[in-house]
């Protein structure tokens, strides 16, 4: 593994009952080619009344009750994704390489992470918050995280997420981003497998359609 792209994993964060695995890519940033809704038809079944009762979706559920957040009110972005979709609503667009993320958390239902490695100082740390301040995605102001909430942060102390469901402005994915880190987010009870699955999903159409190149191979850090 290239040292510059390592990411460590605190017992503490272990604690918690969280673990990733993450990939890093190069990439052309084309617009316009991936159609997330031609990907997702014919792929995701069921329906939106049943979905809390998916093991998956209970176990990420079960994790935001244990970090203190309640699912019905916020939902797992997996989980968020898929009842939109199951609904009929417009999918949600961004730009082409958060939109592969969207749709591959949308068919495994584990939340995705996609990051500006430009804009990331390795190595990366999974690890407690304390004292850490976040900008999150839709936010002009940072705020203040409480005490022991999951997160990852960088060489520098910036806080890239808030394990499993926030990704901050500062390290997000930009128009003309050409590298990009690549982290699936599990919890107890979800399969690292699956994890990992999710993880080689998102760089197999990053390969695809965005003319994509491993940096690494996907590692998982349970």
């Amino acid at each position: 593994m290239k040292e510059e792209l390592k990411i460590t994993i605190d017992p503490a964060f272990k604690e918690k009952g969280g673990f990733i695995a993450y990939s890093a890519m190069t990439l052309k940033n084309l617009k316009g080619v991936f159609d997330p809704v031609k990907e997702l038809n014919g792929k995701v079944k069921g329906d939106v009344e049943t979905l809390k009762d998916d093991p998956i979706v209970r176990a990420y559920r079960d994790f935001y009750w244990k970090i203190g957040i309640d699912p019905t009110k916020t939902r797992p972005s997996g989980e968020a994704l898929r009842r939109r979709y199951l609904r009929g609503l417009q999918f949600p667009r961004i730009n082409d390489l958060v939109d592969i993320g969207n749709v591959v958390s949308t068919l495994t239902l584990v939340p995705i992470g996609i990051y500006d490695i430009r804009f990331v100082e390795f190595p990366l740390t999974l690890t407690i918050s304390r004292d850490d301040v976040f900008s999150g995605i839709g936010k002009k102001d940072q705020e203040k995280l409480p005490d022991g909430v999951p997160i990852m942060k960088d060489n520098s102390g910036k806080v890239l997420h808030v394990f499993p469901h926030r990704d901050s402005r500062i390290t997000s994915v930009r128009d003309d981003t050409t590298s990009a880190l690549i982290v699936g987010a599990g919890v107890q009870g979800v399969s690292p497998s699956l994890v990992t699955e999710a993880v080689d999903s998102v760089v197999f159409y990053i390969e695809k359609f965005l003319m994509g190149k491993r940096l690494i191979d996907t590692v998982v850090l349970t």
